[in-house]
């Protein structure tokens, strides 16, 4: 059969670059498109956590229990079983092997940086030594190594499709039709893309001007429309993750300090407000409004620094510090922050309920006394009583687009599937592009890189071999 390629991978971020260097090394030819200046996409600028179960790192730390089995059913349970669970099974089978991928390729992923990065007890979020730009480097550099045409600045307008069977049979590139084997999608999800936002997920558009997205600005959802070319089903319908937000600026903000006290429009506190980002979006989304208040004092306000914890993420600019007291007198005198003098006229200003807002404060700081948080279980060391006028509170939004988890529906081996449930011939996808693999909620840092690089892997693979059989079957 004539053809340019044997397999075609179409974006180049974690999912794509592993997808080709499968690809190649299963012994196809491959051409990896790229629509940005450098390849790297939204995994070059993440944090660099992978989530994985039974690792060399895990045991290196003394980690000798922890299992695929134990991991899957954590990722089901948490999702409430609305993920498909096949995936979920290849995801938890396969994670470990890709992190020990990432380390012979020489990723560092040290036992001092292990933790627990979701709602689990057991430590499965491995930091990358370098963030996720050194993943990227990384993958980067064995594309390099290999015979892979790489073209860059160059998007892909359409798919070409045979008429009588549907199958994908290449890509048309610039009006330039470029025949492969197969294709693989792997061209992130669609954050920065407001239509696709609206349409797929409309948790995150309803916070208005609040809403921006941190990963890479190319990701427009090209995946999910060239799949939906060659008839892929459509699959994780409002997914995705979400940060919470106090709106002050357009920068990165994961962590919250332990003395913020949130409550919601009844005035009641509603979580631990520590608990982990994979979860807290969630939370607050489900309070009336979709949003909540932080509470605190003047004593707090004064006293508020950085935390020494993320020293490292506020130096290198990658998370920013805004629970701090210059941030907060600033956007005080801004507007953004609503202060009083009297918890009741607070309550009144933010539009809570004021007899029940006083109660909630006199309950947390009774506790802070104490030494503990009698209903949420926050740790007493992190509490701040709320005591010195003037309070304040800040509105609380879950409006940062992290990811998207709408996208083509595949199968355990990586191939597209129609909304029938029949594989197209020639079509794969990996990462952030698919659906089902990633739920409603996120089981902790480190998932969506996991799910790039196991799946991308996959794909590639499941490519070159399809495209080979093609070729047995046409000789």
């Amino acid at each position: 059969m004539d053809r340019d390629y044997d397999v075609i991978v179409v974006g180049g971020g974690g999912a794509g670059m592993s997808a080709a260097i499968e690809a190649h090394d299963a012994g196809a030819s491959v051409a990896l498109i790229e629509t940005d200046s450098r390849l790297g996409g939204s995994t070059a600028l993440s944090g660099g956590v992978y989530y994985a179960s039974g690792t060399s790192v895990q045991r290196a730390k003394g980690i000798e229990a922890d299992t695929p089995d134990a991991m899957f059913e954590y990722y089901m349970t948490l999702n409430q079983y609305r993920v498909e669970p096949s995936l979920a099974r290849v995801l938890s089978d396969k994670a470990a092997g890709g992190l020990e991928w990432l380390i012979e390729m020489g990723v560092e992923f040290t036992a001092e940086n292990l933790y627990s990065s979701g709602v689990e007890s057991v430590a499965r979020g491995h930091g990358a030594t370098g963030n996720g730009a050194a993943i990227a480097a990384a993958l980067d550099q064995e594309v390099s190594k290999r015979n892979i045409d790489v073209a860059l600045n160059a998007r892909v307008q359409q798919l070409q499709i045979k008429r009588d069977n549907g199958a994908v049979t290449g890509v048309i590139l610039d009006d330039a039709k470029i025949q492969a084997g197969a294709v693989v999608l792997t061209t992130g999800g669609f954050g920065a893309n407001p239509n696709f936002l609206h349409r797929y997920y409309p948790e995150a558009t309803a916070h208005g001007d609040w809403v921006w997205y941190i990963g890479n600005p190319n990701c427009l959802g090209d995946g999910l429309s060239l799949g939906e070319q060659a008839g892929a089903e459509i699959v994780g319908h409002n997914r995705g993750l979400l940060l919470t937000t106090p709106n002050f600026k357009k920068e990165l903000e994961v962590y919250v300090p332990g003395w913020i006290v949130y409550v919601n429009r009844e005035g009641r506190r509603f979580v631990n407000e520590l608990a982990e980002y994979a979860v807290m979006s969630g939370v607050v989304n489900a309070q009336t409004g979709g949003s909540c208040f932080a509470i605190f004092d003047e004593v707090t306000r004064m006293e508020a620094k950085p935390d020494p914890l993320y020293a490292d993420l506020f130096a290198s600019g990658m998370v920013s510090p805004n629970w701090v007291s210059n941030v907060l007198e600033e956007q005080t005198r801004a507007g953004k922050i609503i202060t009083a003098d009297s918890l009741l006229q607070l309550a009144e200003k933010a539009g809570i309920k004021p007899g029940a807002l006083q109660s909630t404060v006199d309950k947390y700081n009774a506790d802070c006394d104490s030494g503990s948080d009698s209903m949420f279980f926050k740790t007493a060391s992190e509490m701040k009583p709320v005591r010195t006028p003037p309070f304040y509170a800040v509105e609380i939004r879950p409006a940062i687009v992290c990811l998207t988890s709408t996208g083509v529906r595949i199968d355990k081996r990586a191939q597209a599937i129609d909304s029938n449930g029949v594989a197209i011939e020639g079509l794969f996808a990996a990462g952030e592009t698919t659906g089902g693999v990633l739920g409603e909620r996120y089981i902790g840092g480190g998932n969506s890189i996991t799910n790039a690089i196991v799946f991308g892997r996959i794909a590639g693979e499941s490519a070159a071999i399809q495209a080979q059989e093609l070729d047995s079957s046409n000789s």
